[in-house]
């Protein structure tokens, strides 16, 4: 048996003889391969009582960009879905891609899966927890699933490892079609996200050379999925599917028939469409009543501050966002089509999700991404969304696809992790029942385990890191009410932290994307995060640090800020040298009768003053806007 074959699950391929015997024994006695009444173990590839999964994941998703959470946009398969099954109102992820994938295959933090940070710092190079790539300290989702005798299908975005060891087919799937990089073209000529790079595709491990003519994203990871499901339908084992889309990750693409259906439907702004979504979500129960519409960012533009032109390129952005949605919709469709036609979709779990908030930042955020780069693109108002172009949906639109919550893709404000998360169980209908509870994208897995009745490795193996997360089944069977009563969540990407505890929210932001400080918010009864309590209840915020920071050790935390970030704390430290500095020759000057030298002094020292003030209040965030 090969490494690819084997993969990581239990290290088979090496450990000793012994080993292997003590983990099957280990399997048996767990359950996770049955045994019949002549004492034998049956064949661990009989399907038994386990469902099919379906796991879909949309790329930078914003939470009102579905009809079924608010949204405009025309999303009939995921409606249908959410009709069909659960709403989960109060689903939280982590603020960017590679990280909630992480925690999403694996069941673990995303430090203790390799995936500390997407930019990773020299303090973090080489550093357990930040490796890059999904370590051996974890079992995967499809590890585990294909021990119990699931299929594993995956096509779409991997973003968890660029070397072949590292990618997909090596971490558990049978079948796979894979863009190891965060995003790419939609089209046929594959072009990178930033220049120097490579959008590298991957069949079953072996490199793509080229992609067909006619490539589209969104619609080639289906047709391939699609493929293999059909030739083996008569398998009587069970499947696991994992449709990850690049939609609707930038460059924004879409087919030129799409865009033309949503031509004018934005001309209003963002504003217009921010309230109304808000509106809907109210209508329909996602959010409470005494939910308040978060104050609009100061670091982003209103539309009526725009010219005509950049109005209608603006417009033309979100008709093409808003048709890569309506095309993805369309593929999940298909999918739901096969399961229903094949007397398959009874017996499925489908979980759709997107991996973390709408993305608001701009193109040139992309290393490499200056003017001479842009110049070679054709960005015209008719090619905007046609192969050549390179657009992104800006944080206008997407303050508006946040709508009800503060900030977007990055932050681990509620913009940026509570996501739209929809479950159909297995054998019918939930009848659209709203889930207000607080769960997290880490509960997935052990809820994916118990459904496969699979146990997890590291119950045998204390090599292996334990899962983090709950089943949801017993909130979704509605034997509980709650899954965290007195458990809270800790989050650390790029020097932004968050810890969740039972409805009350601690939160720093670095600057400039913040002021530094340690903020506290009740989400109870201000989910939108617009006043910070810290300065009333300094009790319960101290006990959520301290509760953070033990986290952060537990998990191996290496506490590292990004350069660009760690500019602006240095330049926040020598304005406040220069302050004291000048203050002190002001006084200096006073004492000795230099008049004009204290004046000169004060002016430095206001102007410092002020400088500090703008840097604290987080103003120059509009530097990136």
């Amino acid at each position: 048996m090969g490494q690819q074959d084997c993969g990581h699950w239990y290290k088979f391929c090496t450990v000793t003889a012994s080993r292997k015997v003590r983990v099957a024994a280990w399997l048996i006695l767990t359950g996770a391969i049955p045994v019949t009444a002549l004492g034998q173990p049956e064949d661990p590839t009989a399907r038994g009582d386990r469902p099919n999964i379906l796991l879909i994941v949309a790329d930078d998703l914003g939470y009102t960009d579905i009809g079924a959470f608010g949204g405009e946009i025309d999303t009939p398969n995921l409606d249908r879905l959410a009709a069909e099954g659960l709403r989960l109102s109060n689903f939280h992820v982590l603020p960017t891609c590679a990280p909630t994938r992480a925690v999403l295959l694996t069941g673990v933090d995303n430090h203790r899966a390799g995936i500390g940070a997407q930019a990773i710092t020299a303090e973090q190079e080489g550093e357990p927890g930040y490796e890059g790539h999904l370590n051996s300290r974890v079992a995967t989702l499809p590890e585990v699933l294909r021990a119990v005798g699931y299929r594993t299908y995956h096509t779409g975005k991997w973003h968890l490892g660029h070397e072949e060891n590292h990618g997909p087919h090596a971490r558990g799937f049978d079948e796979t079609f894979t863009l190891l990089a965060g995003g790419a073209s939609h089209y046929a000529d594959a072009a990178p996200l930033r220049p120097g790079s490579a959008a590298v595709y991957r069949r079953n491990g072996k490199l793509v050379e080229s992609l067909p003519h006619d490539f589209y994203s969104s619609r080639h990871y289906t047709d391939l999925l699609l493929e293999w499901m059909e030739r083996d339908k008569n398998n009587e084992r069970p499947f696991f599917a994992y449709l990850a889309y690049t939609a609707p990750h930038d460059p924004l693409h879409a087919p030129p028939a799409y865009i033309e259906k949503y031509r004018g439907r934005y001309d209003r702004g963002w504003e217009v469409l921010r309230q109304e979504r808000f509106d809907r979500l109210q209508e329909s129960g996602l959010i409470p009543a005494h939910h308040q519409l978060p104050p609009w960012p100061s670091v982003v533009k209103r539309w009526d501050s725009l010219s005509g032109l950049e109005q209608a390129n603006k417009a033309r952005d979100m008709e093409v966002y808003a048709a890569m949605v309506d095309f993805m919709d369309e593929q999940i469709g298909r999918v739901y089509r096969w399961l229903e036609a094949n007397g398959e979709l009874d017996n499925t779990l489908i979980v759709f999700l997107s991996d973390n908030g709408a993305n608001g930042f701009p193109a040139h955020l992309y290393p490499g991404h200056d003017d001479e780069y842009h110049a070679r693109f054709d960005n015209s108002l008719e090619n905007r969304g046609a192969s050549g172009s390179f657009i992104v949906m800006g944080a206008g639109w997407a303050t508006a696809s946040t709508a009800a919550y503060r900030l977007l893709k990055g932050f681990s404000t509620e913009g940026g992790i509570r996501t739209p998360a929809i479950v159909r169980l297995p054998g019918g209908s939930s009848g659209g029942e709203i889930h207000d509870a607080f769960v997290h994208v880490r509960d997935l897995m052990p809820t994916f385990l118990e459904l496969a009745n699979a146990q997890h490795p590291a119950r045998e193996d204390a090599a292996l890191a334990t899962l983090a997360g709950n089943s949801l089944m017993p909130l979704f069977e509605g034997r509980v009410g709650s899954m965290y009563e007195n458990e809270g969540i800790g989050y650390e990407l790029h020097g932004t932290r968050a810890y969740i505890k039972a409805g009350w929210k601690a939160l720093q932001m670095p600057l400039p994307l913040g002021s530094g400080k340690w903020e506290l918010y009740n989400l109870a009864t201000d989910p939108a995060e617009t006043k910070n309590l810290a300065d009333k209840e300094p009790d319960k915020l101290a006990e959520l640090v301290a509760e953070h920071m033990a986290y952060e050790k537990d998990q191996g935390v290496i506490y590292s800020l990004p350069s660009v970030l760690n500019r602006f704390v240095q330049a926040q430290q020598l304005l406040f040298v220069l302050m004291w500095t000048t203050l002190a020759c002001f006084v200096y000057a006073l004492v000795r009768g230099y008049r004009k030298s204290a004046i000169a002094s004060v002016v430095v020292s206001m102007s410092s003053l002020l400088l500090i003030l703008y840097t604290k209040s987080g103003q120059l965030l509009a530097l990136m806007f």
